[in-house]
């Protein structure tokens, strides 16, 4: 669900965009607003793949989503076309393609089992799968303030799933699979980042994953009705605009002020889940949510406090 963004491009060691150039007097009134249009657009999503349900079988929905949405990608080609790839950019093109893919099913099959704001809630994850990544492949450190919100998220996860307690089904795992699969193409694009423009890695992003999902597609396929391609394509729609308008609020203000409202999508989805879909409030799922976001929130204030605090450093250097 990752299309006409620039957010994918720009990830720092958090698993959140590194900068999309904010001035330090932004806006953060509608960079506030923007986030929570997108935090109801991606709620959306979830409530339309919900209504789908699980007739056509998860990669198979994947896919159609997928090629579905390449429309958007029109706006992109020439570049795409213009700029030249190397044999190793390809083939990270392609890594990043499958296991992206990988992670839109594990999805996919995840909103079949799961409460959607568990799905929400385990959603969260992924920055903090990013910043174990980032450490672990790309060798960049962890200070302790950044190990504890590590840990926090981890005590989130625990409070969500509860083994012992309560059964964990196959949608949990699929999820936890997902944050793995989504840090991993987080970590791609940062790379890939520094090699291409930003619309030609969303752009292969599209095409490598559509390409990864077919045959999986193929192994399970059952013909869909016309009404399920047209849900199908609103899903693209909707994701489409969410990250535009993700890409909106991140340029109106800096993430640090726009992050603590995603939380708001955990409450939507939980309202949304239990209004629409008669899906039982579990308040343990709701807290450790809670404290994976919250971790999250606290990680990206910090990079925004470090960044800060970068310029100044380079401002008493100069001086001497």
């Amino acid at each position: 669900m990752r299309d006409v963004v620039l957010l994918l491009l720009r990830i720092g060691s958090s698993g959140q965009p590194m900068s999309i150039d904010v001035p330090p007097a932004a806006r953060p009134a509608t960079g506030i607003a923007w986030m929570i249009l997108t935090g109801l657009l991606f709620v959306a999503v979830t409530a339309v793949v919900k209504h789908i349900g699980n007739r056509i079988p998860a990669p198979e929905t994947a896919f159609l989503r997928y090629v579905l949405g390449l429309v958007f990608l029109l706006p992109m080609l020439r570049p795409m076309i213009r700029e030249g790839l190397s044999m190793s950019s390809l083939r990270l093109f392609g890594g990043r393609g499958l296991v992206h893919g990988v992670g839109v099913m594990l999805w996919f099959y995840a909103m079949t089992q799961i409460s959607i704001a568990e799905v929400t809630s385990m959603s969260y994850f992924t920055p903090v799968y990013a910043t174990i990544g980032a450490a672990v492949l790309l060798g960049e450190q962890l200070a302790v303030r950044r190990i504890a919100a590590i840990v926090i998220a981890l005590l989130g996860a625990l409070v969500i799933l509860r083994p012992g307690f309560r059964e964990i089904s196959s949608g949990h795992i699929a999820m936890l699979g997902n944050g793995v699969c989504f840090a991993m193409s987080f970590l791609i694009a940062k790379v890939m980042a520094h090699r291409v423009p930003a619309l030609v890695v969303v752009g292969w992003l599209s095409i490598f994953v559509t390409v990864a999902l077919f045959p999986f597609a193929l192994a399970v396929w059952i013909w869909p009705t016309w009404e399920e391609l047209g849900w199908l394509f609103i899903v693209a729609a909707l994701a489409t605009a969410g990250h535009y308008t993700m890409t909106l609020a991140l340029r109106a203000a800096p993430i640090s002020v726009t992050q603590p409202a995603t939380f708001l999508q955990l409450v939507w989805a939980t309202a949304l889940g239990a209004v629409i879909f008669a899906e039982p409030v579990d308040g343990w799922v709701v807290f450790g949510g809670v404290l994976i976001c919250a971790s999250v929130s606290f990680i990206a204030l910090r990079e925004a406090a470090l960044k800060r605090r970068a310029p100044a450093s380079e401002a008493e250097t100069s001086r001497f």
